[in-house]
């Protein structure tokens, strides 16, 4: 069995128990705004890392209710199905379709709001950066899972390398102004 569908496992449990519990916290901290408009979340720590922020702004219900709903669903889902594989499980390639169908719309979905944390609210959520840490590798293990492919197998940490980088020069370079006033 080759090391990535290994990880597999240990991948979709823990990386969902870090999504699930960011999404929880986030819509905790959503409930907490509705009921009181002065509440500054916990995770509002500067100009820059703000979930209050990001939470007032309409990206953050893109389907008319708050995004962390769809967290705390999908990645109950994903953490089961971690926990199942652990457990000796196996799915059917209809199962594992759907698994692709699901994270491909959660890092499509995790990119659109990298985009408009960066340059439409111009504000980072830390809770949100967890769920973007997780959800990526999440699409990228499942698909490497489904194409069966030996050879990527064997450079499967490469994509997500230049990922995390990419990302880490975008938040450096969209938010140098402020980063340079605290060195």
């Amino acid at each position: 069995m080759p090391r990535s569908s290994r990880f597999l496992p240990w991948l979709l449990l823990v990386g969902g128990a870090i999504g699930l519990t960011a999404a929880v916290v986030l819509t905790v901290e959503k409930i907490a705004m509705l009921r009181d408009a002065t509440y500054v979340p916990s995770c509002s720590i500067n100009p820059v890392l703000s979930c209050g922020s990001v939470m007032t702004k309409p990206q953050a219900e893109a389907f008319g209710f708050p995004n962390p709903l769809l967290g705390i669903a999908g990645f109950a889902i994903v953490m089961t199905v971690g926990a199942a594989l652990l457990a000796g499980a196996t799915f059917r390639r209809w199962f594992w379709l759907g698994l692709q169908a699901g994270v491909t719309f959660g890092a499509v979905f995790v990119h659109w709001l990298i985009f408009q944390s960066l340059y439409r609210i111009q504000a980072l959520c830390p809770y949100c950066m967890a769920v973007w840490a997780v959800t990526i590798p999440i699409f990228w293990y499942v698909t490497l899972h489904n194409l069966n492919r030996p050879k990527l197998n064997r450079i499967h940490s490469v994509p997500l390398t230049i990922w995390a980088v990419l990302l880490l020069t975008l938040i450096g370079e969209q938010f140098w102004p402020y980063w340079r006033t605290l060195l």
